[in-house]
């Protein structure tokens, strides 16, 4: 019966999600759709930080997801959603696991520094080549189809949000099993003593290789949802500062659960808007001083309070 009880919050917080967009105005709805879609990019952070690897270029995983979808939409015709969503989640995968033959070799400094590198070449391509990517201008994704029903421009926001709450939590339930899989604890161990799992016959590099593709794929459905909620992308989906807001969002929320991307995500995008309404100018000294005061009072981020207050509950 205990063991039962337990479910119960998990229940109610499914309900609450499902039926949000009944009760929740548009732009509060629209920022948890965007919150959620970043989550999954966050998450491929946490993933490859829990085998101590610090990217700054992630946002090239991400907006290589979005853009593969947008040329598709322009040049293939591409409209409906699930093909754009698997078109952005195989060019995520693909292009991490180029790269990724490369730039697993490098640690520390270097495998953030490298991927930077490969994520603002990128940049310049989808900045130089107007006539393909629209330069500056971007591309501009329009009103979704489902199957054989299309959207109306009443109900594309809550339909955008309910498809990303379940892909979400689909990637996320899948992520979560990773973790708790033989694979998945191999990068705990690499963190902790690479070499010694190098010395018990494990290849270090396959390991890293298969988390670093896993992030890419995930980083790529964020770009295309993100996409598809915003109505447009541009280039600086892959500038370095979009991936210092996933390294961000990811100290935000901590790296102890699954579920640590989406607290920190949320929050960013909610404190983020709030501080630009109430002091345009000055919004980023804000968040610095969020980031700042998560750093010197929750080092694990703001997903630590979970286990501190089951650590006061006791059993």
């Amino acid at each position: 019966m205990g063991g039962s009880l337990r479910f119960i919050p998990f229940l109610l917080l499914g309900l609450a999600l499902i039926t949000a967009p009944f009760v929740l105005s548009g732009w509060v709805l629209f920022l948890l759709t965007v919150a959620g879609a970043k989550a999954l990019a966050v998450l491929g952070v946490v993933l490859l930080l829990r085998a101590k690897l610090l990217t700054f270029g992630h946002a090239l995983y991400y907006a290589a997801g979005a853009y593969a979808a947008g040329l598709g939409v322009k040049y293939l015709g591409l409209h409906n959603g699930f093909a754009l969503i698997g078109l952005a989640f195989v060019a995520g995968l693909g292009v991490s696991a180029l790269l990724g033959l490369l730039v697993i070799r490098y640690r520390g400094v270097y495998f953030a520094l490298l991927n930077l590198a490969f994520s603002m070449v990128l940049y310049g391509i989808l900045l130089k080549f107007y006539s393909v990517t629209g330069g500056t201008d971007g591309l501009a994704f329009p009103a979704p189809t489902f199957g054989l029903i299309g959207l109306s421009e009443a109900s594309l926001r809550a339909q955008l949000y309910e498809l990303t709450l379940f892909l979400g939590s689909l990637l996320f339930y899948l992520t979560y099993r990773f973790f708790a899989s033989p694979a998945g604890y191999v990068l705990f161990a690499i963190r902790d003593n690479e070499v010694r799992v190098a010395y018990m016959g494990i290849s270090v590099n396959a390991a890293v290789y298969l988390g670093y593709i896993i992030a890419g794929g995930l980083a790529g459905v964020a770009g295309v949802l993100v996409g598809l909620s915003v109505g447009h992308i541009t280039p600086d989906l892959a500038f370095w500062s979009q991936s210092g807001e996933f390294v961000f969002v990811a100290i935000l929320g901590g790296v102890g659960s699954v579920f640590a991307p989406v607290v920190g995500s949320i929050l960013f995008e909610f404190v983020r808007n709030y501080a630009f309404e109430l002091s345009p100018y000055t919004w980023q000294m804000t968040l610095g001083a969020a980031l700042l005061l998560i750093i010197f009072f929750l080092p694990g981020g703001v997903w630590s309070l979970v286990g501190l207050a089951r650590t006061r509950s006791g059993p």
